[in-house]
């Protein structure tokens, strides 16, 4: 049972019902949220699908990725993912992490990277960074963010941006808050779908025939939506109760 504030929580079992509703999570994929009464531990589901995630399922693990639960249950492997990012960036306050269908042929193309293309994902900027698992854990691995080691090179590998790729795998998210960051992985996972559609349309032109976002543009698009997140936040959890009434484990 963990000890921090009842409303947050809530917002962390809707996070999850959200980011399943809209597309960004299936039966895995997790987030997490800065716990906020101790500055040394995160919250985090056990190990069980975003979309049927409860107020019961929430656990308290700490920076290390040692779980501390009475009854002993287990997190996800990838909790590394979480505990090595909040170790490294003390001015996150939410990570998601998933595997957004879209998202992942950007991390696998050489030619084309993730650039935004619409004024809700000027988060991505224009030098999206790729984690390389290999560079790590060599030739042969899972995969999988399952160890302290791999988690802190997830986390170079992000460095001071907002989103970056996982080669292969899917794409990890923060933000300064719970709401933000989830929003930030839906608009993800869209900006990947329209680019997908504006290089189709630009055909043999390829990149050099997509007019993205200055960088100004960027800047200004993500300081404006940083301030409007309740609105769809607001928006997604209704949609999401609607979704997922009935849904029980």
């Amino acid at each position: 049972m963990t000890t921090a504030g009842s409303a947050l929580i809530d917002d962390l079992v809707v996070a999850n019902h959200i980011l399943y509703v809209e597309g960004v999570v299936d039966g895995f994929g997790h987030v997490s949220v800065r716990h906020d009464g101790r500055d040394d531990r995160f919250l985090l589901a056990c190990g069980v699908a975003p979309a049927t995630v409860t107020a019961d399922d929430i656990l308290e693990i700490d920076f290390d990725g040692v779980v501390h639960d009475d009854a002993g249950r287990r997190s996800y492997l990838e909790r590394f993912i979480h505990s090595e990012i909040y170790k490294a960036r003390p001015d996150v306050v939410a990570v998601v992490h998933s595997h957004s269908p879209a998202i992942i042929p950007f991390g696998v193309t050489k030619r084309i990277t993730l650039k935004p293309v619409c004024h809700m994902s000027g988060f991505l900027g224009f030098a999206t960074p790729i984690f390389e698992i290999r560079d790590t854990a060599g030739e042969d691995n899972n995969m999988l963010v399952t160890s302290a080691k791999l988690g802190r090179a997830l986390a170079e590998s992000l460095g001071k941006t907002d989103f970056a790729l996982m080669r292969g795998h899917g794409s990890v998210t923060v933000a300064k808050s719970l709401k933000l960051a989830v929003a930030r992985a839906t608009w993800a996972e869209m900006n990947a779908k329209l680019q997908t559609e504006a290089l189709r349309m630009a055909g043999a032109d390829g990149d050099a025939g997509v007019n993205y976002l200055t960088l100004g543009e960027a800047a200004g698009s993500m300081a404006i939506n940083e301030t409007v997140v309740d609105r769809p936040w607001d928006f997604w959890k209704a949609k999401a109760r609607v979704a997922l009434a009935g849904l029980a484990r």
